[in-house]
């Protein structure tokens, strides 16, 4: 695997990390269609602890089994496929070195009250699984948020060690955000530097909206122009936020929306300087076919020169 001069400049990046960690990033950074361009579309897929498995998996009901959801990961050219413990497990040996891996070690589900996650996955599973990161979700704003950036701090010390990448999902939630809050164009920076100060070499938060909900940031915001006018404009702050760019930054589908909203998505996100995209029910929720053919206008969105 010959590196590209922009995965060597963005591996530059990670001043501090071991051959072991900057290969298992450069495995990533280098796969499938978008390989060697430094940006991504990954496969997440840990809605069935999230939601649960009909919420996640009636809508298509060939996603039931993990071995299509691999399937649909590496046919797509993704760069990787992210999922929990069970999941990677029921695919590992089939799977093996087909397409880069990234166990998640956390998760909650609709039965909880509380905004909090289970450890529920560990670094020498990663690497009994032969995966390439592992991925952690931290909830700014949560009640639990510091014990949860503390079990961050344990696994992401683990993880480096043993030459494994450290993928945070950071997403605001708690008592002070409502639902406007939880996407809110200062939050959402706020959510992504947190996750960089917590040394995460990928981050992935929900794409930014227009509204502004710290009061002691508005001002901030205000005086100082920062540009929020259009999904572009609030994207390259967000990157900004990321050690101005010097952490690699994807973004999260969401919930359900049709392929022309995606793909907008997709074109802000690219213009803005992210890069790329993390997306789980668009994909796998779709037929197949529809499935391939949006990915394949999301890759080509990213190979746009610019």
């Amino acid at each position: 695997m010959k590196l590209t001069r922009r995965v060597k400049e963005i591996l530059s990046w990670y001043e501090s990390d071991n051959p072991g960690t900057k290969a298992n990033l450069a495995r990533i950074l280098m796969e499938g269609k978008l390989g060697g361009t430094g940006r991504m579309v990954i496969l997440p897929v840990d809605q069935g602890f999230e939601h649960g498995p009909a919420r996640s998996f009636a809508p298509n009901p060939a996603a039931y089994d993990p071995h299509y959801l691999f399937d649909l990961a590496i046919e797509a050219g993704l760069n990787a496929y992210a999922a929990p413990l069970g999941m990677i497990e029921a695919g590992a040996a089939t799977y093996a070195g087909s397409i880069p891996t990234i166990l998640k070690v956390n998760s909650s589900n609709s039965l909880s009250t509380t905004k909090d996650q289970a450890v529920t996955g560990s670094v020498s599973d990663a690497l009994r699984l032969g995966c390439s990161a592992i991925g952690f979700t931290i909830y700014p704003g949560s009640e639990y948020q510091f014990e949860m950036m503390e079990e961050l701090r344990e696994l992401a010390e683990e993880a480096k060690a043993a030459g494994l990448a450290v993928v945070v999902w950071s997403y605001p939630r708690g008592p002070m955000l409502d639902k406007v809050g939880e996407t809110a164009f200062d939050i959402c920076a706020y959510a992504a530097h947190m996750a960089a100060l917590m040394g995460a070499h990928i981050i992935k938060v929900k794409p930014p909206m227009e509204p502004l909900s710290l009061d002691a940031a508005k001002k901030v915001y205000i005086d100082r122009k920062i540009d929020g006018k259009d999904m572009t404009a609030r994207i390259r702050h967000i990157v900004q936020a990321c050690f101005n760019g010097r952490r690699l930054v994807v973004f999260s589908g969401g919930e359900a929306k049709g392929a022309d909203a995606l793909l907008d998505e997709a074109r802000a996100i690219h213009a803005g300087g992210g890069n790329g995209s993390i997306v789980g029910r668009n994909a796998f929720q779709r037929p197949k076919d529809e499935a391939l053919k949006l990915l394949a206008s999301m890759i080509e969105v990213y190979k746009t020169k610019g």
